[in-house]
């Protein structure tokens, strides 16, 4: 079986769409990784970021994360107009599909359901929104699997009336891009992907003298 190319496939849409402006819920997972998504998509359709990302620890994190999302959708001069809604910060929700599999090395299951756990509540928005796609950032990131992400975004949105918006943001540079973009704006970068499991693994592969330096993460 051949591997799928999403970024074609995104391609493919948008040229099927040329002359309409249709209506996009993102879900993002963070200013950083919105950035080139956001230059990219606004150019083709009209967007509403959603930002519920549940798994994110501490609350303090999460509350900043969210003021560097919505103050880098004011300030960016994105193709068309940029709505911003602030989903329900329900961390119980995350623990729970967590359960079983905290020790579980970043990439793995775990976050395969936390994928699914985000949107799912992203497809829910975009159905009851009246919304003609719905898609997310997290493929932006060399460290988040594409193909997952599509595969679920697929069988979430069948039957429900709304289109799944296949891609890999980090195709054509993207990621390079967003790097670009956050140096720009001056971007809060963390450096761990969010959750208390992540951001402890993050921790236990730090030199002990050098707690500081973890490599970032969009």
């Amino acid at each position: 079986m051949n591997k799928r190319n999403y970024q074609k496939e995104l391609e493919q849409v948008i040229e099927g769409e040329q002359g309409s402006l249709p209506r996009l819920l993102l879900h993002s997972c963070c200013a950083p990784c919105s950035s080139y998504v956001l230059e990219y998509l606004s150019q083709y359709f009209l967007i509403t970021v959603f930002y519920y990302n549940p798994n994110i620890y501490p609350e303090k994190e999460y509350r900043k994360r969210v003021l560097e999302q919505e103050d880098f959708i004011q300030r960016f001069p994105a193709a068309h107009p940029v709505e911003f809604v602030d989903g329900p910060y329900e961390p119980e929700r995350f623990y729970e599909a967590a359960k079983g599999l905290e020790r579980e090395p970043e990439g793995g299951e775990r976050c395969f359901r936390c994928y699914e756990l985000r949107l799912l509540e992203a497809v829910e928005m975009a159905r009851s929104g009246g919304f003609d796609y719905v898609t997310t950032t997290l493929s932006i990131s060399p460290l988040k699997n594409a193909q997952k992400l599509n595969e679920i975004g697929e069988r979430l949105t069948r039957g429900q009336g709304v289109k799944w918006l296949p891609g890999d943001f980090k195709k054509k540079e993207g990621y390079k891009r967003s790097i670009e973009l956050s140096a720009e704006y001056e971007l809060y970068r963390q450096n761990y992907c969010g959750c208390v499991y992540s951001q402890r693994e993050r921790l236990e592969a730090l030199p002990k003298e050098q707690p500081e330096e973890a490599s970032k993460e969009a």
